[in-house]
């Protein structure tokens, strides 16, 4: 039984880690700007409530979803998180960075929700299986937000040439775990 649970967390960290790769590939983006250290406090904690709040109506769909049409829940679940998946990677070699959008006011909201979108989907997914919702989303908005700060930082260090690597380790983790839900 014990197991069963490490196995869960252990499954739900690297899922909120792989989701989080995208606030991590923009943050290193948004890092070369000069930001100063509060903003970037700010960007961290606003990435981080949004990587809490669309996977946590995406669970809440998926479980009402779920219930209504049973295993092939699980199966849609699956095949969601493969397709996130590649379609990571494949943005990973099709982003523009030149129409960067500055982290101030209502285009940190635009940010936030687009980085965050891909945590509805999987919340929908993670819904449709079952999953713990308070530890699920405790876990996704600690990685989303944790990673944006790293991201952010690094980016002032570095010169992004590791954001699209960030990507596709993402992307493939996730469909990792999707073929996980599907063998399982």
């Amino acid at each position: 039984m014990a197991e069963y649970y490490i196995g869960e967390i252990f499954t739900l960290l690297l899922m909120s880690l792989a989701l989080s790769m995208d606030a991590f590939s923009v943050s290193l983006g948004m890092g070369m700007q000069q930001l100063r250290l509060k903003r970037i406090a700010l960007i961290g904690i606003v990435i981080g409530i949004f990587h809490v709040m669309m996977p946590f109506i995406g669970i809440l769909l998926g479980k009402f979803v779920s219930d209504s049409i049973g295993d092939f829940a699980i199966i849609a679940g699956g095949l969601l998180l493969i397709g996130i998946g590649i379609q990571m990677m494949i943005n990973a070699f099709i982003q523009d960075d030149s129409k960067m959008i500055r982290p101030i006011g209502f285009g940190l909201l635009v940010i936030a929700l687009t980085v965050s979108l891909d945590s509805f989907s999987i919340g929908l997914g993670l819904g449709m299986s079952g999953v713990k919702t308070a530890l699920a989303i405790i876990l996704f908005g600690i990685s989303s937000t944790m990673l944006t700060w790293l991201g952010l930082y690094l980016g002032r260090k570095v010169h992004g040439f590791i954001g699209k690597y960030s990507e596709i380790l993402g992307g493939s983790i996730l469909c990792g775990l999707g073929i996980q839900i599907l063998i399982g």
